[in-house]
């Protein structure tokens, strides 16, 4: 097994009053030449909205977009039609493909927390889609719910890409095993909350691990840990 720790104390950071992001990889002003993805998982943001404040409309094209809403209300509204709200416990993805313009805002009172994703499709040029999910929290504990597959489903969000995401939520003194295909895969495992051991590697809230080489990862909660992971190719 081959691993690489990404320490949420590490991470960069942005802050222009309204936005406060947070950079697992280099990703707009943050740059560090040994951080930039895993694999082809390439962005993995961790963002605070002020009520009222987002994203103006602008283009994306052949990125995988995925965003795991973790507290507040935020808008979408996109060149497809699309015109939603999101909110906590909701998960959205847009396949940019072709290309497409879309908008986000903090339309609550609250501030928006969410983790913004970013995974290079497997095809180039598909027809852009955009599709939404809700996944209760209480419907999560002590167990791993797929939020993002390439298999498409009534349950789950779809993909362009050979990736799964799923989310958890876990007592103290719980534990999971997850089981994948390792050839061209990694684990990305990023705890929004709680600690944990994977593998017995020990990491903690807001910290990320990347593990290669080994056909499953045994997640042992030492708290009661809210979790993302990511299964995804290593190379192209």
């Amino acid at each position: 097994m081959q691993h690489i720790l990404f320490n949420g104390s590490e991470r960069g950071v942005k802050d222009i009053g309204w936005l406060k992001s947070n950079f697992t990889f280099s990703f707009s002003s943050y740059y560090n030449p040994s951080k930039n993805g895993f694999g082809l998982l390439k962005v993995f943001n961790d963002d605070f909205v002020e009520a009222g404040k987002g994203f103006g409309l602008h283009p994306h094209q052949n990125m995988e977009i995925i965003s795991i809403m973790l507290n507040g209300q935020m808008n979408h509204k996109d060149s497809m039609g699309y015109a939603d709200v999101v909110e906590k416990d909701w998960v959205q993805i847009m396949s940019a493909g072709s290309g497409l313009r879309h908008e986000e805002y903090n339309v609550g009172t609250d501030e928006v927390n969410f983790l913004q994703i970013w995974i290079e499709p497997k095809l180039q040029n598909i027809n852009p889609r955009y599709q939404r999910r809700n996944f209760p929290k209480d419907q999560r504990k002590n167990q791993l719910v797929t939020v993002v597959s390439n298999e498409e489903g009534q349950q789950h969000c779809w993909i362009n890409q050979n990736a799964k995401l799923s989310l958890g939520w876990f007592e103290a003194e719980k534990s999971v095993t997850y089981q994948f295909n390792p050839v061209n895969k990694g684990i990305f495992v990023f705890l929004m909350e709680g600690e944990a051991q994977v593998n017995g590697i020990k990491i903690g809230r807001r910290d990320a691990v990347g593990l290669w080489e080994t056909e499953q990862v045994e997640l042992r909660f030492v708290k009661e840990t809210e979790f993302i992971i990511i299964e995804a190719p290593i190379n192209h």
